[in-house]
């Protein structure tokens, strides 16, 4: 089979084409350039798709002699991830770049010429796990639980399932992983993982926001109404912040804020107890479905599932309704009656639906209430 490998420069994508090689694919590795800054360079452990990533990702593929090639991504990658990102906070919204970057670049633009090149399939060093099930191939959670990640592979959509790989599905740890680099020869073995936003290597996401969106002075009230400070742009907020509201005075109770809303109609940020961001209620839209219409959550009673909201959140049982562009979703409490719901929903996050550890499918959060 004719594999095209992604290698972003770091450990995972490096051992997962080298599993490539070794299970006998063709396999053939490209670099997806997605900054148009010539001069980005790494920040130690924040950043990723750097000049030093693109340079550790040909000695990997001359190592593993297999053909290496760079793709100029960097016009895509802004228009689809960058200005998404910018878009959904403009609104209020709190999004997810990973999860866009699978769903645009590497699982539709790559994917799509990739096929166009006439390969079978995209290698990538995600952590999930490809099940060939009764209707099809399934994706599935991979074998370390902290590493997984098919949270934010399950933007796909259907049709890619049975056109990628993920050779380290079954690795039992990152120390294993790394272990297996140096064991062949990679240099990257000791390299730290990229965490947090790549494109905003310094971390300051407040920062980036202001100087993109500009800064707007703006209250932070009550759910009453009621001034309670004041804040620099509401986009610095998201729902369940506790830190950083820098009010003037302590809840009567003495007892901590947190963000419960963001209104940037009226450049407000509404904050209250805890309690308030229960919710037992997720309404999502623009679903993305990983199985086929005769799959039992298409029931109109609903199935029994789970949800997860975070990357690396819980996922919680829930009854799932889906009916066209709709989803919603009712936390059930079944195994923990004493606290039913979940805490700090916001619009613009995935919600992804397992059933076991099989991934049903993706929507995205539109709101959440107590009912």
């Amino acid at each position: 089979m004719r594999v095209l490998a992604a290698l972003s420069g770091g450990v995972d994508s490096a051992v997962a084409a080298a599993r490539a090689v070794d299970a006998g694919h063709d396999v053939t590795a490209v670099h997806m350039a997605l900054s148009s800054s010539a001069t980005q360079s790494r920040c130690g452990s924040r950043g990723c798709c750097t000049l030093e990533d693109a340079s550790d990702a040909a000695r990997a593929a001359a190592l593993l002699g297999i053909p290496f090639y760079v793709w100029d991504l960097a016009d895509h990658f802004h228009g689809a991830v960058m200005q998404d990102f910018l878009e959904e906070y403009r609104d209020g919204r709190t999004p997810n770049p990973c999860v866009r970057c699978n769903e645009f670049v590497k699982f539709r633009e790559l994917l799509d010429r990739g096929r166009a090149l006439g390969f079978d399939a995209v290698c990538t060093g995600h952590y999930a796990t490809m099940v060939e099930g009764k209707d099809g191939p399934e994706l599935h959670r991979s074998t370390d639980r902290l590493k997984d990640q098919s949270y934010v592979l399950a933007v796909m959509g259907r049709e890619a399932l049975g056109s990628v790989i993920f050779p380290l599905g079954d690795a039992p740890s990152k120390d294993e992983v790394r272990a297996e680099a140096d064991r062949r020869g990679l240099t990257v073995s000791n390299k730290p993982d990229s965490y947090d936003i790549c494109f905003i290597p310094d971390g300051d996401t407040f920062g980036f926001l202001k100087r993109s969106l500009g800064g707007q002075k703006g209250n932070i009230v009550s759910p009453e109404g009621e001034i309670l400070g004041t804040h620099e742009g509401y986009f610095g907020f998201t729902v369940g912040q506790r830190k950083g509201l820098a009010l003037s005075r302590p809840a009567p109770d003495g007892r901590p804020r947190y963000v419960l809303e963001t209104r940037p109609e009226s450049n407000e940020v509404v904050v209250g107890p805890a309690e308030l961001l229960t919710v037992n209620c997720i309404e999502a839209d623009r679903p993305v479905w990983l199985v086929g219409d005769s799959d039992p959550i298409f029931r109109p009673e609903g199935d029994s599932v789970r949800v997860q909201v975070r990357a690396h959140g819980k996922a919680v049982e829930c009854v799932l309704t889906a009916s066209g562009d709709s989803v919603i979703a009712h936390i059930s409490g079944q195994e923990n009656p004493g606290r039913v719901g979940m805490r700090g929903i916001a619009p613009g996050q995935s919600a992804v639906f397992y059933r076991g550890d099989q991934v049903l499918g993706q929507a995205t959060i539109t709101g959440a209430s107590r009912i």
